[in-house]
């Protein structure tokens, strides 16, 4: 007899509960890639050490760990966003950037936001250690004189706000500032016509984080795209035909750039995640880089993601 809808939720409720069986017996420390956990413990690299580039005075891996899952910006929905906020506690954050240290990813792109400061402490502590590129939000200063960190960026979804609003000369304004920090300074945005604006310009940055999906679109901008459709949670559309046109602009700027998202927030599967990586690296510059968030909930993601890395840029 077919299983009855009733009988078929218990019984997924109860798979769903045993595969998190094991991370919750894990308790505040995760298993990395070797069967251990990374506390208190001082193992060597991994044999799979990410290619790097140079960027500012700094050699920095061409995979940069991503900072979303850690703090529940899943992109998703607020289920999983919620579900990444109880995961990931201060340790397992830690255990991650650990981790990512090992496989030779040197690289954060941190934003200053909730306990987030708090855990970097933590980290740095523990003695790990990472250069910062940081997606700017508010006055620079303060943080720059506190964390000193690499590099700094005007926050891509609130660049995209500022052009809408026609205020695109206060993210300039803020640029300015960082400058004169002596810091490397950036533009993110989803939208490639606001940094070919930039760059037609000659705005003084040195370089630009784009994300590859265009999601800060208007509705009016929606409706066009879609057709006259408006799909629910408009702001999380990702449209397949976006990636070619922010890595074009990629392609052709001299800057540095760093490409972000280019897994649409997990909506791609498995089995075209390598495409997803290959298509990336193959789109941007050798001087260019890739964020990207680690989630390793049901998987060792940071060994996955370094070791395609390394095998899409013949670094094995």
């Amino acid at each position: 007899m077919a299983q009855t809808r009733r009988a078929f939720l218990q019984t997924a409720a109860m798979a769903i509960g045993a595969a998190g069986t094991g991370a919750a017996d894990a308790g505040d420390s995760p298993r990395v890639a070797d069967g251990r956990t990374n506390r208190g413990q001082s193992p060597g690299p991994s044999p799979a050490q990410v290619p790097t580039m140079r960027f500012g005075g700094a050699e920095i891996s061409r995979l940069i760990v991503g900072c979303n899952p850690f703090y529940g910006f899943s992109h998703f929905n607020n289920t999983l966003s919620q579900v990444m906020k109880e995961y990931y506690s201060a340790a397992r954050v830690c255990d991650v950037l650990h981790q990512c240290a090992r496989f030779g990813i040197n690289a954060y792109n941190y934003v200053d936001l909730g306990r987030a400061g708090q855990d970097l402490d933590r980290f740095e502590a523990e003695g790990g250690r990472m250069h910062l590129i940081v997606q700017g939000i508010g006055d620079p200063a303060a943080f720059y004189k506190a964390r000193k960190p690499l590099a700094m960026y005007h926050h891509g979804g609130r660049t995209d706000r500022a052009w809408m609003d026609g205020k695109i000369d206060t993210v300039r304004e803020w640029c300015r500032q960082v400058r004169d920090l002596g810091c490397l300074v950036g533009v993110g945005s989803h939208k490639p016509e606001v940094l070919a604006h930039v760059e037609s310009q000659g705005w003084d940055v040195d370089f630009y984080a784009g994300c590859v999906y265009n999601i800060t679109r208007t509705e009016d901008e929606w409706r066009k795209a879609l057709g006259g459709e408006l799909l629910e949670m408009p702001s999380e559309i990702y449209l397949q035909s976006d990636p070619p046109r922010m890595y074009a602009f990629m392609r052709q700027t001299r800057k540095p750039c760093f490409a972000y998202k280019i897994m649409a927030a997990g909506r791609i599967n498995e089995r075209a995640a390598d495409q997803a990586f290959k298509t990336a690296y193959e789109s941007i510059k050798p001087t260019d880089g890739v964020f990207v968030g680690m989630f390793p909930r049901v998987k060792d993601e940071v060994r996955e993601n370094a070791e395609r890395v390394c095998r899409i840029l013949g670094k094995a």
